[in-house]
């Protein structure tokens, strides 16, 4: 499908989609604070992901065959108005994020209560909403500047719900403030390579902003506003070594919230990447630039290894596992440099796969963190044997982050080998299983604690609350059904990378 629509030319509740997307979570949290109730704050924000999530969907299915949306805010036309653009590329991004919000409130339901007092509540779910909403806006627009406008508002929401793990740990609030210096100075150069590419070219449209570029050339201007959005996405995205407020801030941070970030903050900021680096600049710039190769390619390796490295001797789980996602965003940067449509395909279903991988891993934390009041290791000593029902998804999800066959993490990983291959890079193909072995490290000794070592004398610890296990399952079925049926995102996967090596925001040819 392809198509451009004008609010006031929309006649079916279809066509209005991409709007919707972002204006149901929107307007839920100042509704929640409105209202001011702790039950219905839950209530309507699993209302509104509930909604969001079915749109995602139909969007997907809309473009899923290589076809875009255009959708003109306003009454204008762009370049001069606003516009959201969907397409392959966006639309799996969009699709993960609603997903995971989806199954975090569930989760979130006791674990919020456990962690953040009653009186909080409510500010929580507001700026849930809020930070779902940024990530949401990021994805959909087709306007760089409303990508630094939706990613603030993304950011400082998740500022405060980082901070709101302090009435567990103090720590939290010194995390918080860590994360929300590295924003602002990552915003803050993305912002400034924004006002570079409007000053040579005169225009925010993205799809225009790739055709000036493309039909009038390069110049300084652009090239420096190209590095400063490299920068300043990097930050956001944690890539090597940008990543230094990532570890304290899915460390110290509510359960549900690090859920969240893990599986969708960073994901957006690689989306992010991949559209200014294939679709603003066009593919034959990045080349002449040898940014794949002298900059992605080093730092993606170093990423695998230094942070998977570190991951092994960590005490808490939840740390190990924020290094590991360290790790695992260098795969994803990888794939971009692999610039092949298989190393393309490989960083975009590893984004899908890693997301819902990351989620079920630290809802299984969580889920121990509310039964033992940490997540360090000499605190869960045999809970696998207690807690069979709590521990088995963690199991199945760090199965998945190794890679194992059947699994959802060995699909992405097998197309980033074979990309390596097509590139004739043998080398890296065997550093990507070398990296991987590292992985089986840190998670069998995850493993060896729940279940070889011995329980505490005399513990007898309750299975997590339904509400947990049932987004928990959920997601660690989904590790195997997408190790399995790959149909869905490695058919959507595919097609974005064809859309994105077209360097184009429209058909694939």
């Amino acid at each position: 499908m392809a198509g451009t629509v004008s609010p006031h030319d929309a006649k079916t509740l279809i066509e209005q989609l991409p709007i919707l997307q972002v204006l149901v979570p929107f307007c839920t949290a100042p509704l929640i604070v409105l209202i001011g109730n702790r039950h219905m704050a839950w209530l309507l924000a699993f209302v509104a992901s509930v909604i969001s999530l079915v749109i995602s969907y139909v969007l997907l299915t809309q473009v899923y065959g290589g076809g875009f949306i255009s959708y003109q805010l306003g009454g204008w036309a762009p370049p001069l108005g606003i516009e959201y653009r969907v397409d392959a590329a966006n639309a799996l991004v969009m699709l993960l994020i609603s997903a995971i919000a989806t199954l975090t409130l569930p989760f979130a339901y006791e674990s919020v209560k456990d962690e953040i007092k009653a009186k909080d509540h409510t500010l929580f779910y507001a700026c849930f909403m809020l930070c779902y909403t940024g990530l949401m806006g990021v994805v959909i627009t087709g306007d760089a500047f409303n990508v630094f406008v939706f990613l603030e508002i993304s950011s400082l929401s998740t500022y405060v719900l980082v901070a709101q793990g302090a009435g567990r740990d103090k720590r939290a609030l010194t995390a918080a403030y860590d994360y929300l210096i590295m924003g602002t100075i990552g915003a803050t150069f993305f912002v400034i390579g924004i006002g570079f590419l409007f000053m040579s070219t005169g225009t925010l449209n993205m799809a225009d902003l790739a055709d000036r570029i493309a039909n009038e050339g390069t110049n300084r201007t652009i090239r420096a506003g190209f590095a400063f959005i490299i920068v300043g996405m990097g930050l956001k995205a944690a890539m090597y070594p940008l990543h230094l407020w990532l570890p304290k801030a899915y460390t110290f941070a509510p359960s549900a919230v690090t859920v969240l970030l893990s599986a969708t903050s960073t994901k957006m900021a690689i989306y992010v990447l991949l559209r200014f680096l294939f679709s603003v600049y066009n593919p034959e710039f990045i080349f002449e630039l040898n940014v794949m190769f002298l900059v992605f390619m080093p730092l993606a390796l170093i990423a695998m290894f230094s942070a998977s490295f570190v991951a092994v001797f960590q005490v808490n789980f939840k740390r190990m596992l924020a290094y590991s996602s360290i790790a695992q965003i260098g795969y994803m940067l990888l794939g971009i440099a692999m610039f092949n449509l298989s190393g393309l395909t490989g960083t975009m279903v590893h984004m899908f796969n890693h997301g819902i991988t990351k989620a079920v891993l630290f809802m299984g934390v969580g889920a121990l963190v509310l039964r033992t009041g940490s997540s360090f290791y000499n605190n869960l000593n045999g809970l696998g044997r207690v807690m069979p029902l709590t521990v088995a998804p963690i199991v199945i999800g760090g199965l998945s982050l190794i890679g194992v066959p059947g699994t959802a993490g060995f699909v992405s990983k097998w197309m980033l080998v074979q990309a390596a291959f097509e590139n004739g890079w043998w080398f890296i193909a065997i550093l990507i299983v070398l990296s991987s072995l590292l992985a089986v490290v840190y998670v069998w000794r995850a493993i060896e604690v729940l279940y070889l070592s011995e329980p505490a004398q005399g513990t007898k610890m309750a299975e997590a609350p339904m509400s947990m296990l049932i987004p928990m399952w959920i997601l660690a079925i989904a590790c195997i059904w997408f190790g399995v049926a790959t149909d869905l995102p490695l058919g959507a996967a595919s097609t974005a990378a064809e859309v994105l090596l077209s360097g184009s925001f429209g058909m694939v040819e």
